[in-house]
C-alpha cells in the first residue's frame, strides 16, 4: 500500500480498492442489487473520525468527498487493488482465562480418554490467578484478533464460578469490550457438584446481582451435562430482568430444547446449532418475521470447535435456505477452540458447513453484528463505525481460497490503523 499524505487524526480516503464488500444493499456503486454483501470494485472509501463518511467507485471519489466533508481528505492512501472488508465481528468468546488445555487436546487428537477435568481445570487455573495475569492474557488475546481483521469481540465470563471470580472476569473483560456477558451458568463448579438448583439459585441472585453492572448479556450452557433447559430459563429470565440481552449455547452435543428455549425468550443469538430438528429450523426462520425488525435469533455457528473435536460440522446450508441469520465466531477458549482467527472461521464454513465465500463473509461480519444486535458494526457505508480489513489479496474469495495464509494487510478499527504493513 502507498501512503500519498500522512496526518494523525482527521479524514482518510483509501483508493485503489479492487472489491469493496459493503453489506450494504442499495450502496451506491454496488455491482448487484440483489446481493446482499454490495460489492462494490474499483471502489474508495472515505473515513472521517471514527465513521465511515462516504463509500463509492472511485471515480466518483471527488465529488463524493466534497459532498462528505466539504474539503480534501486530509490522508489518502492507495491500497493497490487490494479486497477491502468489514472488520470481523467475533461475537462469540471466551478470553477471560488462565492456564491451558494442550494435554487435553493432545489426547483427544490421540484418541486418547482424558479425565483431567475438561472446563474445571481451567476454572481452577482462573481463580488462582492474579488480576494482572489475567489482564495481561486478556489482552494478548485481543491483540491477536486485532491483527487478524477482528475489530469488535464479545468476552464471556464462566472460568470463575464463584461470585468473586465472576465478578472479576466481568469486570476485566469491560476493560477491553463493552460486549460482555455474564455466563456464571457455563458449568456446575466442582464445590457444589450434586447441588445444581444450589448453583442456579446462586447464579440467579448474588452472583447476578455483582456481574450485571459490568455485562451487556446473560448466557447459559444448555446442554445434557451441563445445564437444563428450566434451570437455563431461570437464570435467562433472571438476567433479563436484571437488564440483560439473551444468548444461549445450545444443540452442541445432541438434540434438546435450548434453541426452542433461546427463541421464545427472544434471545438475540443461540450458539453452535449442531443438532437441529425441522422445528428448531422453523423456529429460528419465524424469529426474522416479528414485526420488529432486526429482533430475530441469530444462529451463531462456531466450526473451530469442530474442528478441534471432531464432532460434526454443523449445517449452514440447511440454516440459510430456510431464511434464518447466520452469524460465525470462533469461540477462542483454552478447550475445544484455542483459535481466535476469523479468517480461519470463514474458511471452515466454505469448505464443511455449505456457505458460499459471500454468505461466510457476511457471516462473520454482519452476521456478528446482527448477534449482537448493533448496527454500527459489520457494514461499510456512510454512519458506520470506521472499522475495516484490507486483504493482501485481489479478492475475499482468497480467504477460503487460501485456508491458513496470514492474508490481513491492514487493520483499521474506529477509524485508526491498527496493523501497519509489514
Amino acid at each position: 500500500m502507498h501512503e500519498v499524505e500522512h496526518h494523525e487524526h482527521g479524514a482518510t480516503l483509501l483508493f485503489g480498492i479492487g472489491e469493496l464488500t459493503t453489506n450494504v444493499p442499495g450502496v451506491a456503486g454496488a455491482d448487484d442489487p440483489d446481493d446482499p454483501t454490495a460489492v462494490v470494485r474499483d471502489a474508495a472509501i472515505l473515513l472521517d473520525g471514527d465513521r465511515v463518511a462516504w463509500v463509492g467507485r472511485e471515480a466518483d471519489a471527488a465529488a463524493g468527498v466534497e459532498a462528505a466533508i466539504g474539503r480534501a481528505p486530509d490522508r489518502t492512501v492507495d491500497v493497490g487493488r487490494r479486497a477491502v472488508i468489514p472488520g470481523f465481528v467475533d461475537s462469540h468468546t471466551h478470553l477471560v482465562f488462565a492456564g491451558d488445555r494442550a494435554a487435553e487436546f493432545e489426547a483427544r487428537a490421540a484418541g486418547r480418554p482424558y479425565t483431567a477435568g475438561g472446563i474445571r481445570t481451567t476454572v481452577t487455573a482462573t481463580r488462582a490467578a492474579s488480576d494482572d495475569a489475567l489482564r495481561a492474557g486478556l489482552a494478548r488475546h485481543v491483540a491477536e484478533a486485532a491483527a487478524q481483521g477482528t475489530t469488535t469481540l464479545e468476552i464471556k465470563s464462566g472460568y470463575g464460578l464463584t461470585v468473586a471470580d465472576e465478578e472479576r472476569s466481568v469486570r476485566l473483560a469491560r476493560e477491553v469490550t463493552d460486549e460482555v456477558t455474564f455466563l456464571g451458568a457455563h458449568v456446575v463448579p466442582p464445590e457444589l457438584q450434586g447441588r445444581e438448583d444450589e448453583y442456579v439459585d446462586l447464579v440467579c441472585g448474588e452472583m447476578l446481582a455483582a456481574c450485571a453492572p459490568a455485562a451487556r448479556w446473560v448466557d447459559v450452557f444448555c446442554e445434557t451435562g451441563a445445564f437444563t433447559p428450566d434451570q437455563a430459563r431461570r437464570v435467562l429470565t433472571a438476567g433479563a430482568a436484571a437488564g440483560l440481552g439473551v444468548r444461549v449455547h445450545a444443540n452442541q452435543l445432541g438434540p434438546g430444547d435450548g434453541v426452542q428455549l433461546a427463541v421464545s425468550l427472544g434471545a438475540a443469538s443461540v450458539d453452535h446449532c449442531t443438532y437441529l430438528s425441522d422445528d428448531d429450523v422453523a423456529a429460528l426462520a419465524s424469529s426474522w418475521t416479528s414485526a420488529v425488525p432486526g429482533t430475530g435469533t441469530v444462529a451463531t455457528l462456531l466450526p473451530g470447535v469442530e474442528l478441534s473435536t471432531r464432532q460434526p460440522y454443523p449445517d449452514a446450508r440447511r440454516l440459510l435456505d430456510a431464511g434464518v441469520v447466520v452469524a460465525l465466531a470462533s469461540d477462542c477458549n483454552p478447550g475445544s477452540s484455542y483459535t481466535s482467527s476469523m479468517p480461519l472461521m470463514v474458511a471452515l464454513a466454505v469448505q464443511e458447513t455449505g456457505m458460499t465465500v459471500a454468505e461466510a463473509v457476511r457471516a462473520a461480519t454482519a452476521g456478528g453484528a446482527a448477534a449482537l444486535r448493533r448496527s454500527d458494526v459489520g457494514r461499510l457505508s456512510p454512519g458506520a463505525r470506521a472499522d475495516l480489513v484490507v486483504l493482501d489479496a485481489p479478492s475475499r474469495t482468497y480467504l477460503a481460497y487460501r485456508p491458513g495464509v496470514p492474508l490481513v494487510s491492514h487493520v483499521w478499527k474506529e477509524g485508526r490503523e491498527l496493523h501497519p504493513s509489514r
